[in-house]
């Protein structure tokens, strides 16, 4: 909304007759995120209930399903208070979560309890997050990025690749390796059997 201004032909001052929004309450919280937390809390458990592990760290966004969040309970990738915890281990206000997912762990205290999927803004506001920050993407190196219109690398080329990737020679399965090839125990005419 912009502010309207007159001039005082006498005074020379100016008197604003509408005022901003944001020179009210700057740091007033949206509203549709304020509804969004009572309806959050309306629907959650009322006093001395509690939430599911699985449900919650769905709930607030932690994990992109519930059942993928109860997977990673039963894999061992969820600790509360420092400990592995089952998909139905019942979560409390101030309890400290660990998520262990794409290498990278999400340390998260509990503000609210909540059951429903939120939005992100509504989300961030049920937990404190005390995780160390994500490693810089430039820290990942692109493998093996070839010039558009190169085709198809040779066999020089893929040598090279391997080599920068760290796959030594040895490590690496010839097209013939295995029983009954030409390296295999089956295959070899160097074991003393002969094929007439």
């Amino acid at each position: 909304m912009a502010v309207e201004r007159t001039d005082d032909n006498e005074t020379g001052a100016v008197a604003p007759h509408a005022v901003t929004p944001e020179a009210v309450a700057p740091d007033a919280p949206d509203p549709k995120v304020v509804a969004a937390i009572a309806a959050a809390e309306a629907a959650g458990p009322q006093h001395g209930e509690t939430v599911r592990t699985d449900s919650w760290i769905w709930s607030v966004r932690l994990v992109k399903t519930r059942s993928a969040g109860a997977s990673a309970c039963r894999g061992g990738h969820v600790q509360v208070n420092g400990e592995r915890v089952k998909p139905a281990h019942s979560l409390r206000v101030g309890d400290e979560v660990r998520v262990r997912q794409e290498g990278r762990e999400r340390i998260v205290v509990v503000k609210r309890l909540i059951r429903k999927r939120v939005g992100a803004p509504v989300a961030a506001q049920c937990y404190v997050d005390n995780s160390p920050p994500p490693p810089p993407r430039a820290a990942f190196a692109p493998a093996g990025v070839r010039d558009r219109g190169a085709g198809r690398p040779t066999k020089r080329d893929r040598r090279e690749l391997e080599r920068l990737r760290g796959l030594a020679e040895g490590n690496r399965r010839g097209r013939f390796a295995g029983p009954g090839g030409p390296g295999g125990a089956s295959g070899s005419r160097e074991s003393g059997e002969s094929r007439n």
